[in-house]
């Protein structure tokens, strides 16, 4: 029941991530090599394990949203259990165990002391709950008093770190931890009553009680400017929590609540926390016709939180209207490209973006040599590779709701641009990145009122909501988009 490495890494929303502390242990490797025979895959460099952690959490190459390796349907990813690929062939760490908070990526991997082939259950295996009790921890540490990571306590407390892992995890074994064989005890004291402490939960929180809840919701859009072809949208939900709640097993309440002239929620997914559910709930489905007797709300999801953050439920929400209605426009004249962009924001949506940019990238031409546009708000930046035209709108439109781009841009030089197989001569798109703080689409928001914690202690409620966009494309109205090709 011990770790063969650990990593302490941050970064910046997937950027200049660094590894800030590493530790293997010589002992528990000798182990490993000896258990593993010729299966043992030795642990690469921190370099490599940057990289690969990096890809399993989706936090490198944003604008390549499919890696093969990691998305391939025939995987079935078990967070926050992952396995790395450190070969050409078959060659993989596991159980590498990950805990993420913000900008903070706590890691270990541990070691296997039953055979590794046939591949055990991962609930057969005490090193995994350990290491996810282990990570929770010194993610406690390391953050100090405050939720936020603070750069100056991260430092102080990595400092300190060798000296604490000699007490806490001699040799790689962490202390404190049931053995195998052995009763289960703590050195906390179990609260009082006579629930036992289910194998799913390695721990129980112990002080302020807080109940953190986010609310997103992802708007999709295709739309392309022509009557004779449909424009398309959809918005999925979903709900993150966060529950730091006295008790082996709390009863925390999350209610969802729509306005009055809401769209009701449907293909609702719900985690398997949750203790019960309205039946009504769960036969909403989008491929039903509405016919104005779906169940809209509110929604209860009672459960029993876990120790680490998790997705509460997930949902579809079928929208009249898309936030952003948007035409697109491109004529060739020569060797220039007339361009014409108009974004009309929809009365529904709230006029305060964190960010809102329209990104027109050119395919398969030269280089842009010359760029003479005007915008009625924001500004347009250019990219230094030449080949990608932003416009930056900022955090509002004007009282209009409606904003547009009008211009020209030139083309030459011996240099080739970026090629695509789809957007030949005149088809290309506009995409747009925008997320709204404070607001969702459907108006579904958690009823900060309504969060129930059956608990000693009063807790804190923290709830949050926003909009963001993926996958929002408007395609020039003046060509016909490979229709057949895009999938929405």
């Amino acid at each position: 029941m011990s770790f063969r490495a650990l990593w302490i890494i941050t970064h910046d929303e997937g950027e200049n991530a660094s590894v800030r502390f590493s530790r293997r242990w010589a002992t528990v490797e000798y182990r490993a090599k000896s258990l593993g025979g010729t299966l043992y895959v030795e642990v690469p460099e921190d370099t490599s394990v940057l990289r690969l952690l990096l890809t399993e959490l989706g936090l490198s190459d944003p604008h390549k949203p499919f890696v093969l390796l990691r998305d391939d349907c025939r995987r079935c990813p078990k967070t926050p259990v992952h396995e790395l690929r450190v070969g050409p062939g078959q060659e993989t760490l596991w159980p590498v165990v990950a805990v993420t908070h913000g900008p903070l990526i706590l890691a270990c991997l541990g070691l296997v002391d039953v055979p590794l082939e046939p591949r055990p259950p991962l609930i057969n295996l005490l090193c995994v709950s350990q290491a996810i009790t282990f990570l929770l921890g010194l993610q406690n540490f390391l953050l100090g008093s405050g939720d936020k990571l603070d750069n100056e306590v991260m430092a102080s407390r990595l400092a300190t770190l060798p000296s604490v892992l000699l007490q806490v995890c001699p040799f790689g074994t962490p202390l404190d931890v049931p053995s195998v064989g052995a009763t289960a005890t703590s050195s906390v004291p179990l609260p009082a009553g006579n629930q036992k402490q289910p194998a799913w939960k390695t721990g129980f929180h112990r002080g302020r009680a807080v109940v953190n809840t986010a609310l997103t919701e992802t708007v999709r859009s295709m739309q392309f400017g022509d009557p004779s072809k449909q424009d398309t949208w959809d918005v999925y939900g979903t709900v993150m929590c966060k529950c730091e709640v006295e008790g082996v097993l709390p009863d925390v309440t999350v209610t969802l609540t729509l306005p009055p002239n809401g769209s009701p929620l449907q293909d609702i997914v719900v985690h398997h926390c949750v203790t019960s559910l309205d039946p009504s709930i769960l036969t909403a489905c989008s491929v039903d016709k509405y016919d104005g007797s779906s169940f809209s709300g509110p929604y209860k999801f009672p459960f029993s939180p876990p120790l680490e953050p998790f997705r509460l439920c997930g949902y579809t929400s079928q929208v009249p209207v898309p936030p952003i209605l948007g035409s697109y426009q491109l004529k060739e004249e020569e060797n220039h490209l007339l361009v014409s962009v108009t974004l009309k924001l929809h009365e529904s949506v709230k006029n305060s973006f964190e960010f809102c940019e329209a990104h027109l990238p050119f395919f398969n031409r030269p280089l842009m040599a010359t760029v003479d546009v005007k915008v009625s708000s924001g500004h347009v930046d250019v990219s230094k590779e030449k080949n990608l035209m932003a416009w930056i709108l900022g955090q509002k439109f004007p009282k209009s709701r409606e904003v547009t781009l009008e211009g020209r841009i030139a083309f030459s030089g011996p240099t080739a641009g970026p090629t695509d197989p789809i957007c030949f001569d005149l088809t290309a798109y506009v995409k747009m990145y925008f997320k709204v703080p404070d607001t969702t689409l459907s108006g579904c928001y958690v009823d900060q009122h309504s969060v129930q914690v059956y608990s000693s202690a009063k807790p804190k409620i923290i709830t949050s909501r926003e909009l963001q966009s993926e996958d929002y494309f408007i395609w020039n109205s003046t060509s016909t988009p490979p229709i057949g090709q895009l999938l929405l």
